[in-house]
């Protein structure tokens, strides 16, 4: 199997989980290691944009567009990091997995988060434009609580890739799969509870 095998494959777990999630097992790690890196860049882009941090940034009067921009790259990079060890860490003690195989299940399960990244994203940027980064901008109401229910949507799409690949990746029990992806899945609740109401 080649590295472009696994850059298709990318995109095929969100419709195939049980093939890609499967092909992990005896496949060479480098040769999903960059598309592993992609996927987890993007889900860190999805995971700064949707914080209450960002909402607000344009308030600020000396920051601009491109400040934004600037920031939300930088910020993307630090949650890919982070979440890309953390939660393949947090999957391994759950399942006894190889710690680069767990992490790869954790980044190839992101994928509905990257796809948010670059479809749901670039709606709410055409439709709201810089609002999106203002208090009280027009993203508020009735379509930006929408836009928020179809980003869990995106999220619990997901959490189910994350089980399915506990399952066939690390060929782990419905029952096992499940357990182990608790403590991923309760970290994540716990940044996110910090972000929205600390």
């Amino acid at each position: 199997m080649r590295e472009r095998d696994w850059w298709l494959r990318a995109a095929l777990v969100l419709w195939a989980p049980r093939d890609v999630f499967g092909a992990m097992q005896g496949s060479d790690p480098d040769q999903r290691q960059e598309p592993a890196l992609a996927l987890i860049v993007l889900t860190g882009l999805f995971a700064v944009l949707s914080t209450p941090y960002f909402a607000t940034l344009l308030d600020e009067p000396e920051v601009d567009g491109l400040s934004v921009a600037v920031f939300a790259f930088l910020g993307a990079g630090a949650y890919a990091l982070v979440g890309f060890f953390l939660l393949g860490a947090a999957l391994k003690l759950g399942s006894g997995a190889p710690a680069r195989l767990a992490r790869h299940v954790v980044a190839y399960a992101a994928a509905p988060l990257a796809l948010a990244v670059l479809v749901l994203w670039p709606l709410r940027l055409s439709a709201y434009g810089g609002d999106l980064f203002r208090r009280g901008g027009a993203d508020g109401g009735v379509d930006g609580t929408a836009f928020t229910l179809v980003e869990l949507g995106f999220a619990l799409w997901s959490l189910g890739l994350l089980v399915v690949g506990a399952r066939y990746a690390l060929r782990l029990s419905w029952a096992h799969a499940a357990a182990a992806c608790v403590l991923p899945a309760t970290l994540v609740g716990l940044a996110v509870w910090i972000d929205r109401f600390q």
